[in-house]
């Protein structure tokens, strides 16, 4: 069973199934500050909990931001704590993965390659923060990733995005390359990015695609 309308939630459904409970509906802006939409989302998790009467198993999808030092007490990362923390405390049978920054079709514009495309597609000029790097995952991923590795991973906490560390320059050049079109942006001596630990679960599903092949992928796929 699949509870929400998303990306992600679309992304699931060839792998639905009777034995699982896929919780892809949330709040997708990780700038949101109104509380409404927190309460929203853990009412609909607590009312899920007392309604899965045949004990399927859940799966929920979180952030990897949780993980960064600089947002701990950001609504978003405090909310998807509380989520969690809730999780681990009312489920037999849980698996949370926390996900990077996904890369698919459609979905929230906001995103990092989805923000990157648009700006380089209309000529706009923006800021390249030359210190930033970020982890990206293909949407199709999670769902193969799934798929192959759900059933026998209880009761986890799993880093889930390709284990390496894109900085900028790397993802603008590729979408560059795939567009035939220069991006237009001022160099600023800043940004930052958090480390993350990948269990052997990611290390092994992502351990025959090089960090060049893997930005070759998602430029072919989505640019």
């Amino acid at each position: 069973m699949i509870i929400g309308n998303g990306l992600i939630a679309n992304s699931l459904k060839n792998i639905d199934s009777g034995d699982m409970l896929f919780f892809a509906s949330g709040v997708s802006n990780s700038l949101e500050t109104r509380s409404s939409e927190f309460e929203r989302e853990f009412t609909l998790l607590k009312n899920t909990f007392k309604n899965n009467s045949d004990d399927s198993k859940l799966i929920y999808f979180s952030t990897l931001s949780i993980n960064d030092q600089s947002k701990q007490s950001s609504h978003y990362v405090l909310h998807k704590k509380e989520i969690e923390n809730y999780i681990q405390e009312n489920s037999e049978n849980y698996l949370i993965l926390r996900i990077g920054n996904i890369v698919g079709k459609g979905g929230n514009p906001n995103t990092l390659f989805n923000y990157l495309k648009a700006q380089i597609s209309s000529s706009n000029k923006f800021s390249l923060h030359i210190k930033a790097r970020r982890l990206l995952i293909d949407i199709d991923d999670i769902a193969l990733f799934l798929d192959t590795n759900c059933s026998q991973l209880k009761n986890k906490t799993i880093n889930f995005a390709y284990p390496y560390y894109y900085d900028l320059k790397e993802i603008i050049n590729a979408i560059q390359l795939k567009m035939d079109k220069k991006a237009n942006y001022d160099e600023v001596n800043e940004g930052d990015f958090y480390k993350v630990d990948f269990d052997e679960n990611t290390n092994n599903f992502f351990s025959k695609t090089t960090s060049e092949d893997y930005m070759k992928i998602l430029t072919e796929k989505y640019i």
